[in-house]
């Protein structure tokens, strides 16, 4: 067992809005949010009052304590205030992909039993097509104006006193995101105002905020590892969140050098932009004192050549999982030089088990890969309705395993190999993709790249990378497949190499920065078929439907595609 180097912190026994707005009045005018086109900015004392209204408005509307509020939206300054005025009412948030289809977004309505939905006018007639689809939502608010809806703004004109409500932080759930879990299917996790804002303190000792600060906020909110690192820690320690709607790297780059924005929490798809993106140079970026990585794994070299870059220390990174509020270890923005590719050191309160892959009862020492297990105050209370769920994913004794694949070293860093749905077994050896993909983006043609398996003609699971090239004026590169081959070849031992490679677009990804495998196993299986024909397609398709769905009955769980 490895536990933390840090001292305990007490729990927070307090609901999420005091948690985190508690000591607002201390910090009075200073900017809060600040929406980074428009330029429109709340202050501290704005947020805590106009927060307090809404909650007022909300108690006055009908909703009461274990009622949920469906937040539909993309980061806007008024995120924050419909969340803390919701779970001051109450209620639970459950956030909701702005994307999201109608189907999907119906899904999570029902399976939550949401009864209230704010949403933003341009996804109103995908909110009111869910809603009526999904049932039971007695009311649609939107942030701004749309005839046949009140909107949150009028809201805060209520008289109405603001509600007192008797929350339990330990029982209470405060935030309903929804997560792939161990099979796949988008389940609730139900996160109370206590695992959430413990958290908070956990993750404060090790990079901690101040007034002054100024974050930006342009990875989506509804993402667990979102709302905290660019919501609830910022917020609560009197720093400045600036906000964007959405990624497009120039306003993204514009808008830190406009703001002087000091601190970046991003996912590796940004950290590769900043990384290898001319634009870059065009702007000056040196506010940024500290970039942090997390939702997804970041290679070394990627890691490094941003940093060096942008004339920073390392990019730090975090790890976690939606199940665990989200974070369990972070690297310390006082360590001095963290081993490329670690995600950190276990915060504090934090115990982890590294269980053998082929035994899990067996547990491994210093140096030795396997599953990472998790205890802690920042454990989920279970999924929503699923007990079976949550007995598969949390144990007797209150120990999460998180399917992913990793190990310690002797000063305490971890180190996260792959997922253990994401292994590759080439004739008994497992091989990461994770390792080929960071080998593939550091050749200076590739601007992306990601790895599955796929089955050869003999049956065996070996390594297919889908590659996006960089482009140039004229189009883009014209890096072949024997070169991406054999630049892989050259730095890998024989069974890891990759033996197919398909030229493609863009790599599917959640907002969250995860590759969606899914979706490229998909393809894989279409272009198979494709080259098969139709005389031997049904006996071949069996035989890797059947291999596929035998290695995915042995896994943990699917990569996260959603909130």
């Amino acid at each position: 067992m490895f536990r933390s180097q840090y001292a305990d912190v007490p729990p927070i026994e307090l609901p999420i809005h005091d948690a985190v707005l508690g000591h607002a009045a201390d910090f009075g005018d200073t900017p809060a949010l600040i929406d980074g086109e428009a330029g429109t900015t709340l202050t501290y004392e704005q947020l805590d009052r106009w927060h307090r209204k809404l909650a007022a408005a909300f108690a006055e509307s009908g909703m009461r304590k274990g009622d949920v509020l469906a937040l539909h939206s993309p980061n806007t300054v008024g995120f924050p205030v419909v969340f803390y005025a919701a779970t001051r009412a109450g209620a639970t948030v459950t956030t909701a992909h702005p994307l999201a289809t109608v189907d999907e977004l119906a899904a999570q309505l029902r399976d939550s039993g949401a009864s209230w939905l704010v949403t933003a006018s341009p996804f109103l007639p995908v909110a009111r097509a869910a809603a009526e689809l999904a049932g039971g939502v007695r009311e649609i608010l939107v942030f701004d104006q749309a005839q046949g809806h009140r909107s949150v703004v009028d809201l805060l004109a209520t008289t109405a006193p603001e509600p007192h409500v008797d929350i339990d932080p330990a029982v209470d759930v405060a935030v309903l995101p929804y997560s792939s879990g161990t099979t796949g299917t988008p389940k609730g996790v139900q996160l109370t105002h206590r695992s959430i804002a413990t958290n908070l303190a956990q993750i404060q000792p090790l990079v901690p905020a101040f007034p002054g600060e100024r974050i930006l906020a342009v990875l989506p909110f509804f993402h667990i590892y979102r709302l905290t690192a660019l919501m609830n820690a910022p917020l609560r320690l009197g720093a400045t969140v600036v906000v964007l709607p959405r990624f497009d790297l120039a306003t993204f780059l514009a808008t830190i050098e406009e703001y002087a924005i000091t601190a970046l929490y991003v996912a590796p798809p940004i950290v590769l932009a900043l990384a290898k993106h001319p634009s870059v140079a065009r702007y000056d970026l040196s506010s940024l004192k500290y970039v942090i990585c997390s939702a997804a794994p970041l290679d070394a070299a990627t890691a490094a050549a941003c940093s060096r870059r942008l004339g920073l220390p390392p990019v730090g990174q975090a790890y976690g999982m939606t199940e665990l509020s989200p974070g369990t270890h972070v690297v310390p923005l006082d360590a001095v030089d963290p081993p490329p590719g670690t995600v950190g050191k276990l915060i504090p309160n934090t115990r982890m088990r590294i269980l053998d892959l082929a035994d899990p009862a067996r547990e491994l020492d210093v140096g030795e890969a396997g599953e990472i297990a998790i205890s802690g105050p920042q454990v989920m209370k279970g999924y929503l309705g699923n007990p079976e769920a949550t007995a598969e994913m949390i144990d007797a004794d209150g120990w999460l395993r998180t399917g992913d694949v990793g190990y310690v070293d002797a000063d305490g860093w971890l180190f996260v190999v792959d997922r253990v749905k994401e292994l590759i077994k080439y004739k008994g050896f497992q091989v990461a993709p994770a390792e080929l993909e960071a080998l593939l983006i550091a050749h200076p043609l590739v601007a992306d790249a990601a790895v599955i398996g796929t089955h050869d003609e003999h049956g065996n699971e070996v390594p297919h990378a889908y590659v996006v090239r960089h482009r140039t004026a004229t189009g883009p590169t014209g890096l072949t497949e024997g070169e991406a081959l054999m630049h892989v070849a050259e730095r890998v031992a024989p069974y890891k190499r990759v033996r197919r490679v398909t030229f493609v677009d863009e790599i599917p990804r959640a907002a969250s920065g995860k590759i969606l495998r899914r979706e490229l196993r998909k393809r894989r299986d279409a272009e198979d078929a494709k080259e098969r024909g139709p005389e031997d397609s049904t006996d071949r398709g069996a035989k890797d439907s059947d291999a596929k769905d035998s290695k995915e009955a042995g896994a943990r769980r699917e990569p996260e595609e959603r909130p």
